[in-house]
């Protein structure tokens, strides 16, 4: 849709690919892949093609359908209730969530996935996750709480470099009002997170959506958080392990 739109109003602008594409800083090439739905444009593009063709707000009343797009599929439901939650809680495993992430992180990240992914599809999800993170932009605030296993904050996914950046992004974020970030010392004998990583939202309303049944979550969050660091506790641990690097 966001293509055939493009399509008409350059169209209607008097200029073909190539014209467009200079104003815009993209090749020919690039504007017809999305103009043909091959490639999902990023929000630089859309920011830039909106005024350039005198679209009067319409592609950029599109942007954030278009961001979503970049997800994979099974996430595009996941990404569109993220966007509007009033709260979020997320607990993680394995890798430093994706609201917390840095752009280097996460290229290290799907760079590692098994099959491999092509360099268009990393590109792609790299930009998904980066525009996932206006939430924290987002106005009023949601109540944003994250709960990561120590030894997240120890993988040195992409190298050291890499993962000095996560840490310092983690510890900035960390510093906002609306967010709690905490971590789970990795000798704790007691760990109701044991089952693995889920994220719960809550809507407007009080509804709450997550990966798992809602109530047992729901139940976990509450013990994960009286078994984790304190915010206070988690922001030092994560700042000793920034200079441990």
């Amino acid at each position: 849709m966001f293509g055939r739109q493009l399509k008409l109003l350059r169209i209607r602008a008097g200029m073909d690919r190539t014209e467009f594409g200079n104003r815009v800083g993209y090749a020919a090439q690039s504007v017809a892949s999305f103009e043909q739905g091959r490639r999902i444009p990023q929000p630089g593009f859309i920011d830039q093609a909106d005024p350039v063709l005198d679209a009067g707000g319409l592609l950029l009343a599109m942007k954030e359908e278009v961001a979503r797009a970049q997800c994979p599929a099974f996430f595009r439901d996941a990404a569109r209730l993220e966007a509007e939650a009033l709260e979020l809680f997320v607990f993680a495993v394995s890798a430093v969530p994706g609201l917390l992430q840095t752009e280097e992180y996460t290229r290290a990240l799907l760079s590692m996935r098994r099959p491999l992914l092509s360099e268009d599809i990393i590109e792609q999800r790299v930009s998904a996750r980066l525009a996932r993170q206006e939430i924290f932009n987002r106005w009023p605030a949601p109540l944003l709480s994250f709960v990561i296993e120590e030894q997240v904050l120890r993988k040195p996914f992409g190298g050291a470099a890499v993962l000095r950046g996560v840490l310092e992004r983690v510890l900035l974020v960390g510093q906002k009002r609306n967010v709690e970030i905490q971590v789970m010392p990795i000798d704790q004998e007691d760990n109701a997170g044991v089952d693995g990583p889920f994220t719960l939202l809550t809507r407007k309303g009080g509804e709450q959506v997550a990966y798992l049944e809602v109530r047992s979550v729901a139940a976990r969050c509450g013990i994960i958080r009286s078994q984790a660091l304190t915010p206070r506790e988690s922001l030092r641990f994560v700042e000793k392990r920034l200079g441990e690097l």
